[in-house]
């Protein structure tokens, strides 16, 4: 048996080596895009994040910057949405930053679009059909569908990283499950009223919603996904005789919104400039603050930038 000083001792020295442990280190995080680096943010509020685009920017076409390759470089996790949209640089800044974590197949590197049914998959892909996506539509961060899908393999990913912090994700994902199911019966309701309504759009930033919403995109201002909209397609757009029947003109916050508004001075349709994404503003921090505001303009037919 031990002494009373042994064990005094004996659990001063225990208590010693414990506070000589290193705290587990926060876990760095690369995000390709605002939204998962928001999703982490609910999951893993202490993880040191890194995004490498912002709402005002277009997510297939970015610069591999010093920065984001140093950022790359230490990142524990990327987290992107794949489907080829980040195809233009995101392999080239994997392969600089030479980073053994993140390679493809790793548990270090997580596709959104990896984790949910994507929207108009292609068997056969050229140049001709313009930015197509063989595997799928990849803007599926909008889609109150896919993003729970996505959220549930986020968090089992980010407990496979740090186990310790099991318990607190796992807690931390049941509340934003409720929360966004909540939201998402507000959406049901809106939907109801805004099914067989039409409007255009812009590249298919929002399709997953709309189509969720039952919303019908009657005509898109870009010829083919990815090319910027011309005068000989947008008149052919003006001509659209189903175009009486839209309710707005869509465009996300980083699309070149003068091709929206010549189109609405010469229809009379408004139109709206939309964050595409989350954009760290107030009411705009999330995902489904962003699908809040969405859906409310279209409900209201009230513009939050008028570029009329």
């Amino acid at each position: 048996m031990i002494s009373k000083p042994n064990r005094l001792a004996w659990a001063f020295g225990w208590l010693l080596a414990f506070a000589s442990m290193p705290a587990s280190a926060n876990l760095n995080v690369f995000a390709c895009e605002p939204e998962w680096a928001s999703l982490v943010s609910a999951l893993l509020p202490d993880a040191n994040i890194t995004t490498a685009t912002t709402a005002w920017q277009d997510p297939h076409y970015i610069e591999a910057r010093p920065s984001l390759i140093a950022a790359m470089r230490k990142a524990d996790l990327a987290v992107c949405t794949g489907a080829s949209l980040e195809a233009g640089w995101l392999p080239s800044l994997i392969s600089r930053a030479a980073n053994r974590k993140i390679q493809p197949g790793s548990d270090g590197l997580f596709f959104a679009a990896d984790h949910a049914p994507l929207h108009q998959s292609h068997e056969h892909v050229d140049r001709s059909m313009g930015d197509v996506h063989p595997e799928g539509d990849p803007h599926l961060h909008l889609s109150p569908n896919a993003i729970p899908l996505v959220a549930s393999s986020l968090a089992e990913r980010l407990v496979s990283l740090v186990p310790d912090q099991q318990a607190q994700i796992q807690v931390r994902y049941i509340r934003w499950r409720g929360k966004w199911n909540q939201h998402r019966q507000s959406w049901r309701s809106a939907a109801r009223q805004l099914a067989g309504t039409g409007v255009v759009t812009q590249h298919s930033t929002f399709d997953y919603l709309l189509r969720w919403l039952g919303i019908e995109v009657i005509a898109d201002l870009e010829p083919k996904p990815g090319l910027p909209p011309g005068s000989a397609h947008l008149r052919n757009v003006l001509a659209t005789p189903d175009l009486a029947r839209a309710s707005v003109i869509m465009v996300a916050s980083y699309q070149d919104d003068r091709p929206a508004r010549w189109l609405s001075s010469q229809s009379g349709v408004p139109a709206i400039v939309l964050p595409g994404t989350v954009t760290g503003q107030p009411g705009e921090e999330t995902l489904e603050q962003v699908i809040n505001l969405i859906v409310d303009t279209l409900l209201n037919r009230q513009e939050p930038t008028n570029v009329e």
